[in-house]
């Protein structure tokens, strides 16, 4: 090797500096020593590795340092985009275009919009908004339904059907109805798109019964439901794109593990990086 040739006359630095590489490395390899960085370093890509795919191989190196941190470990940021570049390790890319599920009823009655694409909140149960999507598997395609909390973005009603008839989007509401309790100060708006399954008699009966006002978006603007629409992208990104679903039941359990991922752990920007569970409970507390 050149170095060992001529390390006598010129050192090891000079020579190394001069070529363009790493004297560390030389030795390293000459020696058998690792330095504790290259030894941190491993031991980071090793964690940084499992955390990815504990959270859908969804993070970029931003929530992956935020990840990190709520671990315990103290960790530059530049550190850990150098080692996830590196390595090929990258969040998960959106891409596709959607397909669209509303089918508006043109008798139908259609409240007003109560939103206007504000989709803001300033407590739990103040704006939920609603939608559903198509999915694919061996069996053929289904549906999945959800509403979700405009404060804290949590999953707070879901179903999964093999049609999109009412009753997929109803039992989606009725599960929010049993798990939350809409505050008295505030009246609770729904919102959603113009699709029939959201203008039908009994899907407004049951927002009636509630004493939940609804809200609907103009047809075929799917800025008027963005929050939702939002939502989708995210959840086909991180749970259904590259992956290959052989049954219902097989993806059904997948949405299971999903929902409890999404509301219990994953990390929100626009929550501060912290899960929606988290959010609500720091509400909780003021």
């Amino acid at each position: 090797m050149f170095v060992d040739e001529h390390r006598a006359r010129f050192g090891v630095e000079p020579i190394c500096k001069t070529l363009g590489v790493s004297a560390s490395a030389y030795y390293q390899r000459a020696t058998g020593h690792r330095s504790r960085r290259a030894v941190e370093d491993e031991r980071l890509l090793d964690l940084i590795r499992e955390l990815h795919a504990r959270n859908y191989y969804a993070y970029g190196s931003w929530r992956m340092w935020k990840a990190l941190s709520r671990t315990g470990e103290q960790v530059g940021r530049a550190r850990v985009e150098r080692l996830m570049r590196k390595h090929g390790i990258q969040g998960a890319k959106r891409r596709g275009k959607p397909w669209r599920t509303t089918r508006p009823d043109a008798n139908a009655y259609r409240p007003a919009d109560l939103v206007e694409r504000d989709f803001t909140a300033g407590r739990p149960d103040q704006l939920w908004f609603a939608d559903f999507t198509y999915l694919r598997c061996w069996e053929g395609v289904v549906f999945f339904s959800f509403v979700i909390d405009a404060y804290s973005r949590q999953i707070v009603g879901w179903q999964f059907a093999s049609h999109m008839r009412t009753d997929l989007v109803l039992d989606a509401l009725r599960m929010a109805l049993a798990v939350r309790e809409p505050g008295a100060d505030v009246q609770l708006v729904h919102h959603s798109d113009a699709g029939s399954q959201y203008t039908s008699f009994d899907y407004s009966q049951t927002l009636d019964d509630h004493g939940v006002l609804a809200s609907i978006g103009s047809v075929g603007d799917a800025y008027d439901n963005a929050m939702a629409e939002s939502f989708v992208d995210s959840f086909k990104t991180e749970l259904i794109r590259d992956r290959v679903w052989r049954s219902r039941s097989q993806l059904e359990l997948a949405i299971v593990e999903y929902v409890a991922w999404f509301n219990n752990e994953r990390l929100h920007t626009a929550l501060g990086d912290i899960p929606p569970a988290e959010y609500e409970q720091q509400h909780a507390t003021r």
